[in-house]
Order: structure tokens, then C-alpha cells, then sequence
């Protein structure tokens, strides 16, 4: 097995094995990098990957959103869904107008969740 084989089976093992807690973390943080990868991008210009980063960091929302499951906690789902939404518009707007203006709230709105989902998962595996 080459080393790269190697290192994708180990990564699609940790993702595949990972805790619910651990896999939202994840996709904030994935979400958290295309956008940091975006906005180092020059938007206006057509050739560079600005879009592209953008539309990555958008799926990983929308399908954070449409995971929601509203049943456990129906005003914590609303509220999240809300937050993704305007996530969501705001990329959207950004990728739309080609203007990264929008997108330090799309992250601020991501990290503060993804604290806050990390604070959880301290407290679990503290067994509070």
C-alpha cells in the first residue's frame, strides 16, 4: 500500500468511526477552511478559486441545515436553522456579486458555533 492510499483509508476510517459530536466539529471546521480559503482569494478576478472555495463552504452548511433534526430540541434546531440560513445567504450574496465584504460574519457566525460545539464535547468527555 503507497503512503497516500495509506493516509486516505485512515482518514475515511477516523470520519466513518468519529462520534456525532466529533463529525459536526469537523464540518464546521472544513466549513471554517474553504472560507478562509475563499477569502484569501482575489474575487474579482474570474480565474481565481474564490468561487470554488465559496460553494464548498456553502455545501457543508446546507447539509449541516437539512441534518437538523427538529424533534429533540425544536427551538435550538430553529435557531441553528436560521443561523445557516443566513450563512447561506450571505455566501451566496458573496459569491453572486464576487465580493468577499460579507463573509467575516459568515465566519464569525461558524466559529462561535463551532465553540460552542466543542464546549459540548469537553463536557461529555468529562462526564459532566
Amino acid at each position: 500500500m503507497n503512503p497516500q492510499s495509506a493516509l486516505d483509508t485512515y482518514r475515511r476510517d477516523s470520519i466513518e468511526n468519529a462520534p456525532p459530536l466529533k463529525l459536526v466539529r469537523m464540518l464546521y471546521q472544513g466549513a471554517i477552511r474553504f472560507l478562509d480559503r475563499a477569502m484569501a482569494c482575489e474575487a474579482k478576478d474570474p480565474r481565481s478559486q474564490f468561487v470554488h472555495w465559496l460553494d464548498r463552504a456553502d455545501a457543508i452548511v446546507t447539509e449541516l441545515r437539512v441534518s437538523l433534526e427538529k424533534s429533540h430540541a425544536p427551538e435550538v434546531s430553529d435557531n441553528l436553522e436560521q443561523l445557516y440560513l443566513f450563512c447561506e445567504s450571505e455566501m451566496q450574496r458573496a459569491m453572486n456579486d464576487r465580493d468577499p465584504s460579507t463573509l467575516p460574519a459568515v465566519r464569525k457566525v461558524l466559529s462561535q458555533l463551532l465553540e460552542a460545539w466543542t464546549s459540548i464535547e469537553v463536557r461529555q468527555s468529562k462526564g459532566e
